[in-house]
Formats: structure tokens, C-alpha cells, sequence
């Protein structure tokens, strides 16, 4: 699994953009989010399960785990 395209498909999927949502992060957590450092963090596959989770709940998505077959 590729988070980087998951996520980009994601908020694709919900006809918004990546500032957009950075934004809205911004706006509830109170630290600061900006586009290109998260594109970065993607792209280096250093970004923070926290910051995950944190961009899906924005989306209205969830993270589930499940036992392979």
C-alpha cells in the first residue's frame, strides 16, 4: 500500500485539495499545517501515523485494521 497515492485519491474522491485540507488541520488543532511540507513527508515516507490519521478524520475516513486470510 502506497499511503502517498491512498491519500491523494482520497481527497480527490472528496472534490477537495490538499491546501484545503491542510487548512482545516490548521484550523482544528492548532499547529500549523502546510501542503507541501505533508507532500514532502509523503514523498520521504516520514510522515507521522498521528498526521494520518489526522488528515483522514478531516476526510471523514477511519484506519481498520484486519487480519489477513
Amino acid at each position: 500500500m502506497d499511503i502517498r497515492n491512498e491519500l491523494k485519491s482520497l481527497i480527490a474522491k472528496n472534490g477537495t485539495t490538499l491546501k484545503k485540507v491542510c487548512d482545516t488541520l490548521t484550523q482544528t488543532t492548532g499547529k500549523s499545517y502546510i501542503g507541501n511540507n505533508i507532500t514532502n513527508k509523503l514523498r520521504r515516507k516520514t510522515i507521522k501515523f498521528e498526521e494520518v490519521q489526522e488528515i483522514l478524520d478531516v476526510l471523514d475516513y477511519h484506519i481498520e485494521f484486519v487480519r489477513n486470510k
